[in-house]
């Protein structure tokens, strides 16, 4: 199984946020049961499920439903590491998204940010991978925020997205999402998602630079073989898991959208002693347990958010990957959920 993870400098920059809403940064990084100088590490990484409880406890202790959802927030806090020096570079926003939208695992392998186009607009589709928590959505609407912060920061232009969509029911005050975001907010999706203007797509970037861009794509390519992100098992499961919801892919489409041919890919997976077949098995069962875990999934939507033709494939395969039917399991996952800790107060 791959590992799902976020770098220690993005973690880093949310506890720093948290800190500036007055909130005891050590202890709440103790009281999720981590050790601050996890963050000194530069190599460091954070499982999905530890940033998830970090940000329950975080809401729960500031009392604020809405923490992080703002825009200047996002602004003072991210960091993107090289791949926003990349995108820095780029010769124009729809260039720079397309190039290192591919590198986001340098900052988590967990999230995956897809681009889908409507005629010359262009939504980024953000999904999460590799966990068994409940994503609070002041996570997801933050990571979204932030995607919107950077493409202002290469752009230097107040980029404003035509819409926004969240999977998550309407909070109590869908103003506050409106106001971070500068445009209509949509909940209960199928997806998160952010639609970019293609006028805002075509602008030129102020400090785009041939050379830089190349160094860059270098330092970025390096860094991703450093974390072990850029193996082609890791690059093919991340094409199959952005397609399962359209049926089960096919190795030859996975091939070309990596630029190789079916049989280079076969004898690269068969390197690194995996299959195509294995890697689809794999993505599954990963995204079944995200899909269980969430219980606003129906069955029959799970079996076809995982490409599977009908519910008795669907069906069986739980029984192989967790040894219970697919409510079983489902049962499970919430019963294994842990309570977040007792709330504290907030200091004076």
């Amino acid at each position: 199984m791959i590992d799902r993870t976020s770098s220690s400098a993005w973690v880093g920059r949310l506890v720093e946020m948290f800190a500036s809403q007055g909130l005891d940064a050590v202890r709440l990084l103790r009281s999720a049961g981590l050790e601050p100088r996890r963050l000194e590490d530069p190599n460091g990484r954070f499982t999905v499920d530890e940033i998830s409880l970090l940000w329950e406890l975080a809401v729960q202790w500031s009392g604020n439903p809405a923490l992080g959802v703002d825009r200047e927030l996002a602004a003072r806090f991210i960091d993107f590491e090289v791949i926003g020096f990349g995108m820095l570079a780029s010769a124009d926003l729809r260039a720079a998204l397309e190039e290192f939208v591919p590198y986001l695992a340098v900052i988590s392998s967990a999230t995956t940010m897809e681009l889908q186009r409507q005629g010359e607009d262009l939504w980024l589709v953000m999904g999460h991978a590799g966990y068994s928590r409940p994503l609070p959505p002041q996570r997801s609407t933050y990571s979204l925020l932030a995607w919107l912060t950077l493409c202002r920061w290469v752009t230097r232009h107040e980029v404003l997205p035509r819409e926004v969509h969240f999977g998550f029911t309407p909070p109590a005050d869908p103003s506050v999402w409106e106001r971070a975001f500068g445009c209509a907010v949509r909940f209960g999706r199928a997806d998160h998602r952010m639609l970019i203007a293609a006028a805002d797509l075509a602008l030129p970037l102020p400090a785009r630079n041939p050379v830089l861009l190349a160094l860059h794509e270098q330092a970025t390519r390096e860094r991703l073989l450093m974390l072990g992100n850029a193996t082609t098992s890791v690059r093919v499961s991340e094409e199959i898991m952005r397609r399962l919801r359209h049926g089960e892919p096919r190795r030859q489409d996975i091939a070309a959208a990596l630029a190789m041919t079916g049989r280079t890919l076969q004898r690269r997976l068969q390197a690194e002693n995996t299959s195509f077949q294995q890697l689809v098995d794999e993505a599954r069962r990963e995204l079944a347990r995200k899909y269980l875990a969430d219980s606003r999934h129906a069955l029959g939507e799970v079996a076809h958010l995982l490409g599977f033709a009908d519910q008795g494939n669907f069906f069986r395969a739980c029984k192989r990957w967790f040894g219970v039917p697919p409510a079983r399991y489902r049962q499970q996952l919430q019963q294994q959920r842990e309570p977040p800790a007792p709330a504290a107060p907030r200091p004076a």
